[in-house]
């Protein structure tokens, strides 16, 4: 195992990254739509923002923090959210990925626990 726990907030340096950061929703729909590769999200620090708008298919945000975000009509079906915390999260009108039972998505808006997927049978 290397030296971050898998739990941990990381520093993710990419220009996409921080124009998400920034709440322009607009500029960063905007860059997404210029890339053909998407950089990862995940362990990335998304507590408090304001990301109504944003465009998520296809992104990383595993084991992601979104304490408190405003994630309100956000369509995360196709982005992978294994591992990642909503509380307090505005999330009214969000679309999850379908792997994600409503029973993981509400512990974890009311207690900070980290979402699993189900395991879909074959």
């Amino acid at each position: 195992m290397d030296d971050k726990s898998e739990h941990e907030v990381h520093q993710i340096s990419h220009p996409l990254y921080d124009i998400l950061r920034s709440e322009d929703m607009q500029a960063f729909n905007a860059e997404k739509a210029k890339l053909t590769e998407f950089p990862s999200f995940a362990h990335g620090d998304f507590r408090g923002l304001d990301l109504r708008g944003m465009d998520a298919k296809g992104l990383d945000f595993r084991h992601a923090y979104f304490r408190g975000a405003d994630l309100r009509g956000v369509d995360f079906s196709k982005s992978r959210m294994e591992g990642s915390s909503i509380a307090s999260a505005k999330i009214s009108g969000c679309y999850f990925p379908h792997r994600l039972h409503a029973d993981e998505i509400v512990m974890s808006l009311n207690h900070g626990t980290r979402m699993r997927y189900a395991i879909l049978p074959k």
